[in-house]
């Protein structure tokens, strides 16, 4: 009871594989040993490089297969690919074979033990409380999916004299079940007041070796061996397309992008009741030439008799306008003199509106004046 095993070694051949694959009885000490200095070249090489794993596989006597998991493969990489090239050369001279490096892109950092672990190690380097940084790294985890996490920071915690051992957890980390997909990641930070160690336990879910997917890719390579063909499996998305398609002649989509079939709730319809639009927005076809052509006499057709009946508005006589201001203006005179009249014995103050009100009267009746002219 109590004794720790690593959680990487105890699961290989269940649900693990091999980060090193190549077989020796020969030369076995001497294989391990170059895996470990090409391991270590590389880490000292991409310090800032965030590498998740590195795997070594061996072709014959003279290949040799490097692989690189990160999570910044354009640092790897190089402008140019000009750094990939330069740790090629490197490697070559390291292992007297010609290497072949891959560098592959790791889709989810913030599950990945060993990234987590090294992203610890550089904030408690960067001298932030080992508690803060224990405890964003657990809820980081869990928002990306992790069913499971815990992390374990071991040292001069807080620069205290005494080191101890401090670790949070979230969800379940079942370290005993074979099946269970733990994904496990040490690092060291290098602080002032001496090293502290971290480790990292992320639970991903149960992986069940007799599942159809893994049956499936024993049959597809069992016919590969055999020299027929491998026959794999369709991705889910294919596999789901083909079943909507088989079932009503429907193109499945992914949400944020391409074209869906909706019911008609108003324009044109097409066979079927049903329209074709786009999921940003609706799109017509471009009409043809006669199309446009009926279209726009249409258009026209209707907006003459409006266009028409605005210009004969526009075109009335005068004469029947001034006859009609003409009474207007006429009874408002004597309405506005009454007002004036009781200013005059009430409210002194007013007196600033006597001058307008015959003003504007005077205005008023004016414009009658060159009407009558005109008639």
């Amino acid at each position: 009871m109590g004794q720790k095993i690593h959680p990487y070694g105890l699961r290989l051949g269940i649900v693990t594989d091999w980060k090193s694959r190549w077989y020796s009885d020969k030369d076995y000490a001497a294989h391990v040993l170059e895996d470990s200095k090409i391991r270590d070249y590389l880490r000292g090489e991409l310090k800032r490089g965030a590498v998740s794993r590195i795997e070594i596989e061996r072709i014959g006597e003279k290949k040799l297969q490097i692989d690189v998991h990160t999570a910044r493969p354009g640092v790897v990489i190089g402008r140019s690919g000009s750094e990939a090239e330069r740790l090629r050369s490197g490697l070559e001279k390291l292992s007297g074979r010609n290497v072949k490096f891959n560098v592959i892109e790791v889709q989810n950092a913030e599950t990945d033990a060993q990234l987590l672990a090294r992203s610890v190690a550089d904030q408690l380097e960067g001298r932030v409380s080992f508690r803060r940084a224990l405890k964003r790294t657990v809820q980081t985890a869990l928002k990306a999916g992790a069913q499971g996490v815990r992390v374990q920071a071991s040292g001069r915690l807080g620069g205290a004299d005494m080191g101890r051992r401090e670790w949070y957890r979230e969800g379940r980390v079942p370290l005993h079940t074979l099946r269970a997909d733990v994904d496990y990641g040490a690092a060291t930070a290098r602080t002032t007041v001496g090293a502290i160690g971290i480790k990292v336990w992320v639970y991903k879910g149960d992986i069940l070796p007799g599942s159809a997917s893994t049956r499936e890719k024993i049959a597809a390579e069992a016919r590969l061996a055999a020299g027929g063909p491998a026959q794999r499996r369709a991705p889910a998305k294919a596999r789901a397309e083909a079943a909507a398609g088989a079932g009503g002649g429907k193109r499945l989509i992914e949400a944020g992008g391409g074209k869906r079939l909706i019911e008609a709730g108003g324009g044109k319809r097409k066979e079927g009741g049903k329209r074709l639009i786009e999921a940003g927005g609706g799109k017509r076809p471009s009409p043809t030439a006669s199309e446009a052509k009926a279209e726009f006499d249409a258009a026209k057709e209707e907006v003459d008799p409006v266009t028409a009946g605005a210009a004969e508005a526009a075109t009335a006589p005068v004469e029947a306008a001034a006859v009609e201001a003409a009474p207007v203006e006429a009874t408002a005179a004597p309405v506005e003199a009454a007002p004036v009249a009781e200013a005059d014995d009430v409210a002194p103050a007013e007196e600033t509106t006597e001058p307008t009100t015959p003003e504007v009267a005077d205005e008023e009746s004016a414009d009658p004046a060159p009407s009558g002219e005109e008639e």
